[in-house]
């Protein structure tokens, strides 16, 4: 039982210390990470090496290829582009096998100590995440030395051994069991630690351990599988390209080109002590997933052609949320991009309410009213699942500065909410003037004319600053508030005047100010969405 536990306990600090390690790193980018995703073109070398790079922050292959996932099944992402990032993932994730071989664990104590001095000492965000990252390394670190230390008594038991070594002898056998350990850990990176840990202690020669760590590369997809359930078409061709693209890998290597492999990587690390069987489990990885990307590349065309032929689904995306995905939160600066783009998107419907309720005020456009009302059932889906999705989001380890981002977003959507609302109130207004054949002097349209383009300018600026973090644009937004302000008192005396003239009917007269009043409550949320970007603006400062 000593083995049994010291084992889960190794193996549970290399995964906590592979997270935190994670969790740093995705701080340190930040915003280079959202860059790296955003060079994705339909340049699938490109993609593949944004693969391999966010791969390497987010030290989960598994969790790119899910967050990648998110991103099809929001339609933010093609399947062109998926197919390459996650190409690029299984690479990636070799990195980590290669800094697991270097043997520095006899310092890994050391170095979480001084990464927590410096993470409780250290007063700049920057240089705490920077230390953040290095308390994973030297915890991952410590998990594997805890694994070896558990694993070391069992190379007293020849029987033991030889159920390793019988692992060369039937590959089957162990692809299964690389396959089944990582289905279960949900993590090739711990499989292959798990395998490394063996590998440090002398107890599995190369011969066993290269089948094995084909089956690990099969059950990493496993994850990925599981989480395209639900999602669309599109979303589960990806899943379902990245195991055939693993599966075919093994079955190539297996097939053709193990020997290839054992022998370039026992010329680069010749010998079977303990130490050159870890140095050539890990290039065996390494290489494995190079070779197979660049034998696949050509068929790159063919993945999309099979999973089109094979996979069935939902192919069209749901009215209302579009870019925001639970599977994204995996990478909360990832994420957060998207609710950026889901907050504006919703913005946008709140515009096409808004211009919809305006025309049919000035035509009398029944058309018009039913749309909007049907917009606004739509914003008020939108606001309730984004507010759910920034709850989740902010439950995740994020920056400070994101996390105010976050807070400021909770403001932001309930601002369009409000604009979403006034628009039907003034759709309201329209049906009272069509059911009550009510008419406006020419004076009072031309008067309300001048007062809704200023208030569809001021919502369409502010939703352009939220977009382009503009500062300038944003004081411009707060400028038009204040005329909208005059304006409306200006109008209303207007108004006044007109109905003492006797010029207009006090029944045409009560929705006039109505509308104008609601006009000015929809200004005064544009003012607060353009406040939120000049506070962003002074806390980034």
């Amino acid at each position: 039982m000593e083995i049994v536990f010291g084992l889960i306990g190794g193996l549970g600090l290399f995964l906590y210390g592979m997270k935190i390690m994670s969790t740093g790193l995705q701080k340190v980018a930040g915003n280079k990470l959202k860059s790296i995703i955003g060079m994705l073109t339909s340049n699938r070398f490109i993609a593949i090496v944004a693969g391999a790079v966010t791969t390497m922050i987010v030290q989960s292959s598994s969790a790119t290829t899910v967050m990648i996932i998110g991103f099809v099944n929001a339609g933010v992402m093609t399947l062109t582009q998926a197919i390459g990032i996650i190409m690029g993932a299984n690479i990636g994730t070799t990195v980590t096998a290669q800094i697991i071989t270097f043997e520095i664990d006899q310092y890994a104590s050391i170095i979480v100590g001084i990464s927590v001095g410096v993470w409780l000492f250290s007063k700049k965000p920057r240089i705490k995440q920077i230390a953040e990252a290095f308390i994973g390394f030297g915890v991952l670190f410590l998990g594997m030395k805890f694994m070896g230390d558990a694993l070391k008594p069992l190379g007293e038991y020849e029987g033991f051994k030889n159920v390793l070594i019988s692992f060369g002898e039937h590959p089957i056998l162990s692809i299964f069991a690389g396959f089944t350990i990582t289905a279960v850990l949900q993590s090739s990176s711990a499989s292959t630690g798990l395998l490394l840990a063996l590998a440090s202690q002398g107890l599995i020669p190369i011969s066993s351990g290269l089948p094995v760590l084909f089956g690990i590369n099969i059950g990493t997809t496993i994850t990925a599988l599981f989480s395209s359930i639900g999602a669309n078409r599109t979303a589960k061709r990806a899943a379902a390209v990245h195991v055939i693209f693993n599966v075919f890998g093994t079955i190539i290597f297996v097939a053709l080109l193990q020997r290839p492999l054992y022998q370039i990587i026992t010329m680069v690390d010749p010998g079977t002590t303990a130490r050159a069987v870890s140095r050539q489990i890990a290039n065996a990885h390494t290489i494995f997933n190079i070779t197979t990307t660049i034998i696949m590349l050509p068929f790159f065309n063919t993945f999309v052609y099979l999973t089109d032929k094979f996979i069935s689904g939902e192919e069209e995306m749901p009215e209302g949320i579009k870019y925001i995905d639970d599977r994204m939160l995996e990478t909360p600066p990832i994420a957060l991009a998207s609710a950026i783009r889901e907050t504006l998107h919703m913005g946008n419907m709140a515009r096409l309410s808004l211009e919809n309720s305006l025309e049919a005020i000035f035509n009398r456009e029944q058309k018009k009213i039913d749309e909007t009302l049907r917009i606004e059932k739509i914003i008020n889906g939108m606001e309730k699942e984004i507010s759910i999705y920034l709850i989740k989001l902010s439950n995740t380890n994020i920056s400070t500065e994101n996390r105010e981002t976050v807070d400021g977003l909770f403001n932001t959507i309930n601002d369009i909410e409000r604009v979403g609302d006034h628009a039907e109130n003034l759709v309201e207004l329209a049906q009272e003037l069509i059911d009550g054949q009510l008419i406006f002097s020419d004076v009072a349209i031309e008067e309300l004319r001048q007062m809704t383009e200023l208030v569809l300018r001021s919502y369409i600026d502010a939703l352009t600053a939220l977009e382009s973090i503009d500062g300038e644009l944003a004081m411009e937004v707060l400028e038009m508030e204040r005329r909208t302000d005059y304006l409306e008192r200006t109008l209303r005396e207007n108004h006044i005047g007109r109905l003492s003239a006797g010029q207009c009917v006090p029944s045409s007269g009560i929705v006039f100010v109505d509308i104008i009043s609601n006009l000015e409550r929809i200004a005064d949320h544009s003012s607060n969405i353009a406040l939120a970007v000049i506070d962003k603006i002074k806390a980034v400062k």
